[in-house]
């Protein structure tokens, strides 16, 4: 059962459509790239769609209506969005959950160091990444660094024409004999992901004179009895010139690496692909594509009277194990859901367990895209491709489904339902070959609690690299039946 393209479906104005999509998705993911930014950025847009915060509910007392719409947040990393429905909420709510986490490169807490007239920064891998698609590349700062005296220092860097980049060093060819004959996964080990950030080594002012910030470095040296940094800026003066950068620039000094999230990320944005300018080219489309056309579906019905609650969960932590306190595994969703429960007076451990187990969800998450130059480990006739709409996956895993959530076929069958209702172009797929490798996504953990749960996605190429490409039209039919799904009764 070979799908039709979406493509051969457009009229003018429907493509019109698909492109002003494609806008703004490509600039939503090429300035949110950590989970902060993309929770920031959803709460801006909920608000002006007309939600409150769920914790000023809480704090008023104030009872929820039909209609009324809420946002929560968990450590900024994590948003849930709620539009109540007509229905009582232990009847169950349409829910749609993505994650905004995606593979890149932490700084360790203690990063910082200088090496043969270098200074570079040591980085922990995060999620599943190849390592030696991260060097020669250029690369942006983006997060955090929290202060003792409470306030918090927004980083950025690399993203603006003017900005300077980092990069990860690759050996050069002539050199290579040795590298390129080890396995993929040993070619770059990961403790040899050091980002380089400098090679400039702090000096006197020309006429030998000590300049203002110096005179002031002096005076606080001596003031927190650390006089002995003028010898470590002797032996260290690379490491020195860039501490001097951080303290004009952020305020910060080295300790301050031990309270800071900072990622590294491709820098630069997302662009299109191909001649035809079909295809999206850009960092963090796993999961953000799923992310962006739910948060956009869930914003879409704002205006509309529901019959069932409508949720959409963008979670943290998900390339991880889904784990922590902004993973889908904490209890952040059923906590918010029974604060709202409890404000829309229908409080009780009976009445929420009620309401998980009679909701649907879908699971949005990417697909693996059929790519004919790896043909060898897809099925054909089971690959999700480019091209022809929303992907379902019935289920995942690997090795005999471990670790699926395998869906119901009258779940699958109300699937199919909502979307030739509303005339969505859709596909299903599994995830390659049967034992060629495998993997998951957060569908199993609202599954515990009986709810019916698909995986639902768009296919992506080159998924886990630095840059990832996506179809404008799967990005489009997945933000229709999206929206399709959460006003179904």
């Amino acid at each position: 059962m070979e799908r039709p393209v979406a493509w051969k479906t457009y009229d003018h104005e429907t493509l019109g459509k698909v492109e002003d999509l494609a806008q703004s998705y490509k600039a939503f993911i090429s300035e949110n790239k950590t989970e902060r930014e993309c929770v920031h950025s959803a709460i801006a847009q909920a608000k002006d769609a007309g939600y409150q915060s769920l914790e000023e509910a809480i704090q008023s007392g104030r009872s929820l209506q039909p209609g009324d719409k809420l946002w929560a947040t968990a450590h900024g990393k994590a948003l849930i969005l709620v539009q109540l429905g007509q229905e009582p909420l232990e009847r169950g709510m349409n829910i749609l959950g993505a994650h905004i986490d995606s593979p890149r490169l932490d700084l360790k807490q203690n990063p910082l160091y200088e090496s043969n007239g270098f200074v570079l920064l040591d980085t922990h891998y995060y999620g599943g990444i190849k390592n030696y698609q991260w060097v020669a590349l250029p690369l942006a700062l983006h997060g955090v660094v929290a202060k003792k005296d409470g306030s918090v220092v927004e980083v950025n860097i690399g993203e603006d024409p003017d900005d300077p980049v980092f990069c990860v060093t690759d050996l050069l060819p002539h050199l290579g004999n040795q590298q390129m004959a080890k396995k993929g996964t040993e070619v770059v080990e990961g403790e040899d992901l050091d980002v380089l950030v400098g090679n400039r080594p702090l000096v006197e002012a020309l006429d030998g004179a000590v300049t203002a910030a110096e005179e002031a470095a002096a005076t606080d040296a001596a003031a927190t009895g650390k006089e002995g940094e003028g010898q470590d800026a002797e032996k260290e003066p690379v490491k020195a010139l860039l501490l001097k950068v951080l303290s004009e620039k952020y305020a910060m000094d080295e300790e301050d690496f031990l309270s800071a999230e900072l990622e590294v990320v491709p820098a630069g944005p997302a662009r299109d692909l191909g001649f035809d300018r079909s295809m999206v080219i850009g960092y963090g489309q796993d999961d953000r594509v799923c992310a962006y056309t739910s948060l956009q579906a869930q914003l879409a019905v704002a205006s509309t009277e529901l019959k069932r609650t409508a949720v959409t969960v963008l979670v943290d932590k998900e390339e991880i194990g889904s784990v922590g306190a902004t993973g889908m595994e904490s209890m952040f969703f059923e906590n918010t859901i029974a604060e709202i429960m409890a404000l829309a007076g229908e409080e009780g451990p009976l009445l929420l367990r009620r309401a998980l187990s009679n909701s649907f969800m879908l699971s949005s998450d990417v697909s693996a895209g059929f790519d004919p130059a790896y043909a060898s480990v897809y099925e054909a006739k089971n690959s999700a491709y480019l091209g022809r709409g929303l992907v379902f996956n019935k289920y995942t895993g690997a090795r005999g489904k471990s670790g699926s959530n395998d869906a119901s076929a009258e779940y699958m069958a109300r699937i199919r339902a909502i979307m030739d209702d509303a005339s969505v172009s859709f596909q299903t797929a599994e995830l390659g070959k049967v034992n060629a490798g495998g993997g998951g996504t957060i569908a199993y953990i609202p599954a515990r609690y009986g709810m019916n749960v698909i995986d639902s996605g768009v296919p992506v190429l080159s998924m886990h690299a630095p840059w990832e490409v996506t179809s404008k039209a799967d990005i489009y039919e997945a933000r229709r039946g999206y929206e399709a799904f959460l006003r179904a009764e």
